[in-house]
Parts: structure tokens; C-alpha cells; sequence
């Protein structure tokens, strides 16, 4: 599968996140869809919209599945795939997020996810 099929398939399977996500994408890159990057830098307004939800204190359980699809992509989906979770996703996620609001999604994310995390900020968000 190629990023934007993968991108797709998310948008399919988690309609109501993947809304949010859109409306993220929207403010910072309107209407472009078209272009080449779309799916890339989809993937940094998903990581915006989960920490809106972690800022609105709601509960990580509802996207746990989300979070386990995209891990597994990482381990498995090849390099395309594995850039855009890393840099787009992985390294946006917790941004702006107080640590009391993100200690139960930071709980919830995948221990592949996490390493990538601290691998990029060298600590955790807590």
C-alpha cells in the first residue's frame, strides 16, 4: 500500500477523528488536496486533532484501535509510510498538550510509537 492509500483506509475506518483531522488540515493548508504532499502532511493534522482530544480530557480508549492500525502500519507498510507516521504524526503528537492531559494517551500509545517519540524529543511528554 502506498501513503495515500493508507491514508485513505484511515479516513475510512475512523470517520469521526479523521473529520477533525480534516478541519485541522483545512486552517494551516486549505483547500490543497490535490498536491503530491497531501497524505504526508494529512498525517501531522491527525496527530493536531488527537491533541485537541487529549487537551479536551477525552478518553484514549476511543482511539486505541486507531493508534494500534498505525503502529502496525509503521512496522509493516514500507518506508513511505513508515516517514510519514514518524515525522508527520508520531513527532507532532503531545504538542501544546499539558502533561496531566496527555499522561492517559501517552499510556495508551503503542510502545513502537513511544520509542519514536522519544527518539525524536528525547524525552517523553510527561
Amino acid at each position: 500500500m502506498d501513503l495515500d492509500g493508507f491514508c485513505q483506509e484511515i479516513k475510512d475506518r475512523f470517520p469521526e477523528i479523521s473529520a477533525k483531522a480534516d478541519r485541522w488540515y483545512t486552517l494551516r493548508w486549505d483547500d490543497l488536496t490535490d498536491t503530491e504532499y497531501y497524505s504526508y502532511s494529512w498525517f501531522e493534522a491527525l496527530a493536531n486533532a488527537l491533541n485537541g482530544e487529549m487537551r479536551k480530557e477525552t478518553d484514549p480508549a476511543l482511539y486505541g484501535a486507531l493508534l494500534k492500525v498505525i503502529s502496525n502500519a509503521f512496522e509493516s507498510e514500507g518506508a513511505e509510510i513508515a516517514k510519514a507516521i514518524d515525522v508527520a504524526f508520531v513527532e507532532n503528537l503531545f504538542w501544546e498538550v499539558p502533561e496531566h492531559q496527555a499522561a492517559s494517551y501517552w499510556a495508551a500509545l503503542p510502545r513502537g510509537l513511544k520509542e519514536l517519540y522519544v527518539n525524536f524529543h528525547h524525552r517523553t511528554p510527561l
